[in-house]
């Protein structure tokens, strides 16, 4: 299976976050929604899971 990353830097943001978050597609837009909530002061709903999932990509490998 193919880890999934969302990474804060492609998100607007007044505060210039550099966390990145990688993982199972279901743990990282949990993940990506908490840290939402606690640093960034969204709110938890399914149309910010919504651009989440949007948002995420594969992982790149390096070999």
């Amino acid at each position: 299976m193919t880890r999934k990353v969302v990474d804060c830097r492609k998100f607007p943001s007044e505060m210039n976050c550099s966390l990145s978050i990688a993982g199972e597609e279901e743990e990282v837009v949990r993940a990506a929604a908490e840290h939402a909530v606690s640093v960034h002061s969204h709110t938890d709903s399914p149309e910010l899971r919504t651009e989440i999932r949007a948002g995420l990509e594969d992982e790149k490998v390096s070999a």
